[in-house]
């Protein structure tokens, strides 16, 4: 099995790669700034006795997205990872003052990127007859936050590709999946302790989830291990810490 991972430099996109590679899959991940931390994921990966590959991938630039897909060779998982996190930070500034320019950024990348990576990958699964394709979103998506929207717009977008992309791939084999991201534990962007610990709190397990109990979730939708799950939105537990259920 050959899984392309992109934004699997860091984070849950590293995790998924060193899960992959301990199942005995072959892993390419992509990177877009990140080379020497992805020279050390790819390193990580090999000592599970598997092959990996690093491949650049800009979301943002669409003329990257094919050729990169075409260097990591055919693929059986795609794990749709990477994202633009975008130039306007959670109540920095009001809805109403977000640049249009920022909207489109976002949307081109996120949405239209991740679209393109699909096509990009599609036709392979296709002809094979099989083929499992993981989005990954987050919480932020459905639960919001205070200030500019394009962020979780765009994240939402994922789960209306995902239904109809089930719709679409299922005959052929091809199941496709989102895998929604609460607030996860993954060193990538650190928060104060304080309020990591009152999140926790609000969770039905009193504990966020880390990238490698995002990985597991994602290994899973991504693998044979799923058989006719596809168009479906699993949301991880930690996405309960900005819910109402607080006990």
């Amino acid at each position: 099995m050959h899984v392309l991972i992109t934004g699997g430099s860091s984070g849950i996109g590293a995790a998924t790669a060193l899960a992959y590679a301990r199942t005995g899959a072959d892993v390419t991940i992509t990177y877009n700034t990140g080379a020497d931390r992805a020279a050390e994921v790819v390193a990580r990966v090999e000592e599970a006795g598997v092959r990996g590959a690093a491949v650049r991938l800009d979301l943002e630039d669409h003329a990257t997205i094919a050729p990169a897909v075409a260097q990591a060779g055919p693929v059986d998982a795609l794990v749709a990872n990477a994202v633009r996190w975008g130039n306007v930070q959670p109540g920095s500034v009001a809805f109403e003052d977000v640049p249009a320019a920022e909207w489109s950024a976002t949307m081109h990348a996120n949405v239209v990127g991740n679209a393109l990576l699909v096509q990009a990958v599609l036709p392979e699964m296709r002809r094979r007859r099989w083929g499992r394709i993981v989005l990954v979103s987050s919480g932020i998506g459905e639960e919001g936050v205070p200030g500019p929207g394009p962020y979780g717009t765009a994240k939402m977008a994922l789960h209306g590709m995902a239904r109809a992309l089930a719709w679409e791939a299922g005959r052929d084999g091809i199941l496709v999946n989102v895998a929604v991201a609460g607030l996860t534990v993954t060193g990538v962007r650190p928060f104060p302790q304080d309020v990591l610990d009152r999140l926790a709190a609000r969770t039905p397990t009193r504990r966020l989830s880390t990238a490698d109990d995002m990985a597991a979730l994602i290994v899973f939708l991504g693998s044979a291990a799923n058989h006719n799950l596809t168009g479906e939105i699993i949301r991880d537990g930690s996405n309960a810490g900005r819910s109402a259920h607080a006990i």
